[in-house]
C-alpha cells in the first residue's frame, strides 16, 4: 500500500497494532508511507483507522474484506496455475481475515476444480473454522498474537461470503508446529519466514500426516518474512517439542545419595537438551528434563524404558506454563539439611556433543552428593552446567583433586552473589 502510494504520488497513513515486528514498520517507512500505531491487536488498529479516516476525510482501504484486494490476492493463484497447471491436488492457504484465500481459492476453483483449496489458522486464531461452524461470521473471544499476520478476531464478510461455498477443509495448527515449519522453510531455502509465513506449511505437514497422503502434488503458500529477530530465540526454542522430537519431563527420583546418578544412567546417551535438579527436604526430588530424538518414536521408548525402571514420568511436552515459565523455575534455595553440611557449587564446562552430559556424569562418582544440577543445550560448542556439591570445607581440597580429575575446565561459584541471593 506504501508503494502504491508513493508511486501514484499520494498521502498514506497505515495504522498498525503497536506489536507490529519493527521490520515490518521500517519497511513501510521504507517505501514512503507514513506508520501510526495504535493498540495491541488487528482488530483495535482496524477500528481506530476507519474512525481516523472518516474524521480526516481519507479514503479507507479495507487490508482484506475489499474487492479489488481480494482480486490482487487472487493474482496469486493465477501465477500458481500458470506455473503448475491444473495437477495441483491441494493447495494450503493462511488465514487471517480471508483476502488471500477468497481471491486465490475463487480463481484456481474456476480454472481447476479438482484441487483442494485448504485454509490453515493458528488454533488461538481460528476465526474461519468458527465461521463455518456456525455457518455464519462470529467474532473469538481472544486471539493470539504469535502469528502477528493472521491475528484476526474474525473472518470477513466479503471474503467468508466466497469463502464458505467452495472451501474444502481448514486445518489448524499450534505455535510449536508453526515454529518447526520456519526452521523447515529456512532448512529447505535458506528463507527466514515469520509465523504467519509458516503457518501453511505447518497446516500442509499436520494434514498429510493425519492422513498419510503420499505421491500429491500440494503447494503451501508463505506470505510473508517480517520477522523481529529477537523472536528467533523462543522459535528454536520450540522448533523440536513441534516436530515431536521433544519430550519435556518431570521424574521423581528418590532424595538419597546416587540415586540422581543412577537415573542419568538409564538416560543412556539419549541426547539431553534441559536438567534440572535440586536437592529436597521431602524423601523424594524432582527432576525436569528434556531429552531430543532423530525420530519421532524416540519420545515413547523412552517413556516406556523409564517405567520399566520403576519411575513414573509425567510428559509436560504440551503444557503450556511447563515450557514458558516452570523450566526457568525449577530449584530453590538449598534444604536446611544441605546447609548445615555444607555445600559447594561449581560451574563446568566440557565439549558439547550428543551423549556429552551423560559422559560428564560417568565422570562423577558417588564420593559427593550432588544437591544441585542444571544443564541447558544452547547449540555452542560447549555445554556450561552448574553443580552442586554437599562437602564440608574440610573436605574442599578433595573435592577439587576430584574435579580436576574429570579433565574438564570448571570455576568455583560459591561466593557467586547470583547463587547467594537465590539459591542458598
Amino acid at each position: 500500500m506504501a508503494y502504491g502510494a508513493k508511486s501514484l504520488k499520494l498521502k498514506a497513513l497505515i495504522v498498525m497494532p503497536i506489536t507490529t515486528p519493527a521490520i515490518k514498520v521500517d519497511s513501510v517507512k521504507n517505501y514512503g508511507g507514513k506508520v501510526l500505531l495504535y493498540g495491541d491487536t488487528f482488530d483495535e488498529a482496524f477500528d481506530y483507522a476507519t474512525s481516523l479516516a472518516k474524521k480526516d476525510g481519507f479514503t479507507f482501504i479495507h487490508p482484506y474484506d475489499d474487492q479489488d484486494v481480494i482480486v490482487g490476492q487472487g493474482t496469486v493463484g493465477k501465477e500458481i496455475f500458470e506455473e503448475i497447471g491444473s495437477s495441483i491436488d491441494a493447495v494450503f492457504v493462511p488465514v487471517g481475515g480471508g483476502g488471500l484465500l477468497a481471491g486465490l481459492g475463487t480463481y484456481l476453483k474456476s480454472v481447476s476444480p479438482n484441487t483442494k483449496i485448504i485454509g490453515v489458522e493458528p488454533e488461538d486464531a481460528a476465526c474461519l473454522k468458527l465461521a463455518l461452524e456456525n455457518n455464519k461470521r462470529l467474532a473469538l473471544k481472544e486471539v493470539g498474537l504469535f502469528a502477528d499476520g493472521v491475528a484476526v478476531k474474525q473472518i470477513g464478510k466479503k471474503t467468508f461470503s466466497l469463502i464458505k461455498d467452495w472451501i474444502d477443509d481448514v486445518v489448524t495448527v499450534s505455535v510449536d508446529e508453526m515454529c518447526a515449519s520456519v526452521q523447515d522453510t529456512f532448512q529447505e531455502t535458506r528463507i527466514m519466514s515469520e509465523p504467519a509465513g509458516a503457518l501453511a506449511l505447518a497446516g500442509l505437514k499436520k494434514y498429510v500426516q493425519s492422513r498419510g497422503i503420499k505421491n500429491k502434488k500440494l503447494v503451501a503458500i508463505n506470505s510473508g518474512a517480517n520477522l523481529n529477530f529477537d523472536r528467533l530465540g523462543h522459535i528454536v526454542e520450540r522448533v523440536q517439542l513441534g516436530e515431536s522430537k521433544e519430550v519435556l519431563l518431570s521424574v521423581k527420583i528418590p532424595e538419597e545419595k546416587g540415586s540422581f546418578r543412577r537415573f542419568c544412567n538409564y538416560l543412556g546417551k539419549r541426547s539431553i537438551s534441559e536438567f534440572n535438579y535440586r536437592a529436597e527436604e521431602s524423601e523424594d526430588a524432582n527432576i525436569f528434563v528434556a531429552c531430543r530424538f532423530n525420530d519421532k518414536s524416540g519420545k515413547g521408548k523412552l517413556l516406556k524404558h523409564l517405567r520399566s525402571k520403576g519411575f513414573s514420568p509425567k510428559d509436560l511436552s504440551n503444557n503450556e506454563v511447563a515450557k514458558l515459565h516452570i523450566k526457568h523455575m525449577v530449584g530453590g534455595r538449598a534444604p536446611q539439611k544441605v546447609l548445615e553440611r555444607g555445600e559447594y557449587i561449581f560451574r563446568v564446562q566440557f565439549p558439547e556433543r550428543p551423549g556429552a552430559l551423560v559422559d560428564f556424569l560417568d565422570k562423577l562418582s558417588d564420593k559427593f552428593n550432588i544437591t544441585l544440577f542444571h544443564y541447558r543445550n544452547q547449540g555452542s560448542a560447549y555445554g556450561r552446567v552448574l553443580v552442586g556439591f554437599e562437602s564440608k570445607g574440610s573436605n574442599y581440597p578433595k573435592l577439587l583433586k576430584y574435579l580436576s580429575g574429570t579433565g574438564f575446565r570448571f570455576w568455583d561459584e560459591t561466593q557467586n552473589s547470583a547463587y547467594r541471593a537465590f539459591l542458598k
